[in-house]
């Protein structure tokens, strides 16, 4: 296979106006002419503006065919595709995405290249090409382009002929990967062959081996290797009501509820780590008040079991002082997808304070399983406010392979070292290092912002993947605006200028209900509006990074998702409602 470099494209980051905000991108990319230097991170003169989704080793340099040019400039009508247009940085002719393959290497002057794995999705080349849904059409039309690592640094240029020096393994193109990631077919044996590919890049190595894995255990839905991952079905929509079966204190500031159906029957079972939505009403004359509760009981229980914090709010609050057995409230299904994997993997349960009770849940599935390896590592301030201590510590005696270490910020006078717990201070990064856990785990994490920030960023500086990284946020999660340059933050508010007449929307973790309006183009536009925190990246149905929980209600699509979202989501980036909506955001 034989291709010819047509223009070498290159630019530096700049700042965009866009929709009332400023973007940082690098995607104006213009040809240049003599030779240039191609390094091991890009070509001379070259730049990104979000290292997060473009750049670094594995994205070097951008590759894009002059044949696309003349579909694309056929298929929108225009006449005004240059090189660069695309923010590619070589523009060829020859080496079609439906023929180069992940792992080829190629000669360009005196580069020799390696190809490691499709375009990723993004917004930007829609603002470069002044069309939204472009980068959906570049999946859906199997022309994403190609990125190559430089194995052998040199000099490049227009003209340079193109010399194929191997073929990668497994011989998968790069259309048939992208496609095999973004789109909804997710063969397992096409899946098992992209992870033998070792060229593939880390990210996407990662995406292929969870849906993978997805695939294995069947019965899921939604796209494992995007977004919040793939996840059961759910077991009711909307809310039902369950009876408080049983409550008890379970430290100075948690309470913990037991919830049974109203028949007596035994509830659908959950994943161990995930969580229900409760709706409450303390005041008969005020709207309900909704919540996100972690599920912290056995698996198996024929009743759900959750630990609440006082934080003397309007539900917790209430939960504490006036719920009790035999009262009602309304739930939703459990959903999640941050749930224990089964298999023998080491599994490091990390926790602050009330962040307890998802992996609680896990300490109980693992109890209940093979044995693997467990470490249980908590953080509480003191033995008074250690919530589900010696249930936790009971557990751990069942598991021949277990370690613990739990960590008072601020030991009481009578709690015990060695007993209550074995560290003084706060638990670390570098404190998982010291007493010898294994880098080869899965780690699941939940507590507050800040301690899920430095763990997060202490596991990444000692090389674990970011695949091996579990998080649970509770709370809104933290917004996802690549590219965005960084504006005040702002409490969640009604949108400016007059309400609109449609469907209410209500997002519930920022406790926040307002009318749709038509002048939003989707869900995800009247969230930014009323300043809820999200997260999204290709705004046109690809990359799933704005899937979120769609806890009651219907929407519409346009354009129609690539993949849809797990069972009880939504792609809210290109969704608007049909009924009533409320999602967990």
């Amino acid at each position: 296979m034989m291709g010819v470099v047509v223009s070498v494209n290159v630019g530096l980051p700049q700042d965009v106006a866009w929709q009332g905000r400023t973007v940082r991108t690098g995607i104006w990319k213009k040809p240049v002419t003599g030779r240039i230097f191609a390094g091991r991170l890009n070509l001379a003169g070259d730049g990104q503006g979000d290292l997060g989704g473009h750049g670094g080793e594995q994205r070097a340099i951008m590759v894009y065919q002059l044949e696309s040019y003349r579909y694309w400039a056929n298929y929108l009508g225009r006449s005004d595709l240059v090189p660069g247009i695309f923010g590619e940085n070589l523009t060829v002719d020859g080496l079609a995405d439906a023929e180069v393959c992940i792992g080829d290497r190629f000669r360009i002057g005196s580069v020799v290249v390696e190809v490691s794995q499709p375009r990723d999705t993004c917004y930007r080349v829609g603002i470069r090409l002044e069309n939204p849904e472009m980068p959906a059409l570049l999946v859906a039309h199997h022309r994403p382009g190609f990125y190559v690592r430089v194995i052998q640094e040199g000099e490049l240029g227009a003209g340079d002929r193109i010399e194929k020096l191997s073929d990668g393994p497994e011989r998968m193109t790069v259309a048939e990967i992208d496609a095999l990631l973004y789109a909804a077919e997710h063969p397992l044996e096409a899946l098992r062959r992209a992870v033998r590919i070792p060229a593939l890049s880390p990210g996407w190595q990662g995406s292929m081996r969870k849906l993978a894995a997805a695939a294995e255990a069947g019965g899921t839905t939604g796209n494992a290797g995007l977004g919040p991952g793939a996840s059961a079905p759910l077991a009711w929509r909307g809310f039902r009501p369950l009876v408080i079966a049983a409550s008890r204190e379970e430290s100075a500031d948690v309470r913990s509820f037991e919830l049974a159906a109203e028949d007596g029957l035994p509830l659908p079972p959950a994943l161990p780590g995930q969580y229900i939505v409760v709706r409450v009403q303390p005041d008969p004359d005020a709207p309900a008040v909704t919540r996100n509760y972690s599920l912290c009981g056995p698996p198996g229980s024929p009743n759900y079991r959750i630990g609440v914090k006082n934080e003397h709010g309007l539900a917790s609050g209430f939960l504490h002082q006036s719920v009790r057995a035999g009262s009602h409230v309304a739930v939703s299904a459990p959903r999640g997808s941050f749930t224990l994997a089964d298999g023998m993997t080491p599994a490091v349960l990390i926790s602050a304070g009330v962040g307890v009770t998802p992996v609680l849940a896990m300490l109980h599935a693992a109890a209940a399983a093979p044995p693997r390896p467990v470490w249980w590592l908590h953080a509480a301030r003191d033995r008074a406010h250690h919530s589900f201590a010696r249930e936790a510590d009971d557990l751990l005696v069942t598991l021949p392979a277990s370690r613990r270490c739990v960590a008072y910020s601020r030991p009481a006078p009578g709690d015990v070292p060695g007993q209550d717990f074995d560290r003084q201070g706060r638990l670390s990064p570098q404190l998982l290092q010291d007493i010898g856990v294994p880098q080869d785990a899965d780690f699941y994490l939940c507590g507050p912002p800040r301690f899920l920030e430095d763990f997060q960023k202490g596991l990444a500086a000692w090389g674990i993947s970011r695949s091996r990284i579990h998080v649970e946020v509770f709370g809104p999660a933290p917004a996802l605006t690549p590219g965005v340059s960084s504006v005040a933050a702002a409490l969640p508010h009604r949108p400016d200028g007059p309400a609109g007449g449609g469907p209410m929307v209500t997002f519930l973790r920022s406790g926040l209900a307002v009318p749709w309006d038509t002048r939003f183009g989707s869900l995800l536009e009247l969230a930014e509006a009323c300043a809820v925190p999200v997260r999204w990246s290709c705004r046109s149905g690809v990359c799933h990074n704005c899937e979120s929980g769609l806890i009651e209600g219907e929407v519409a699509y346009a354009p129609e998702p690539l993949d849809p979202p797990a069972e009880g989501n939504a792609l809210i980036c290109c969704a608007t409602p049909i009924t009533v909506v409320e999602l967990d955001l």
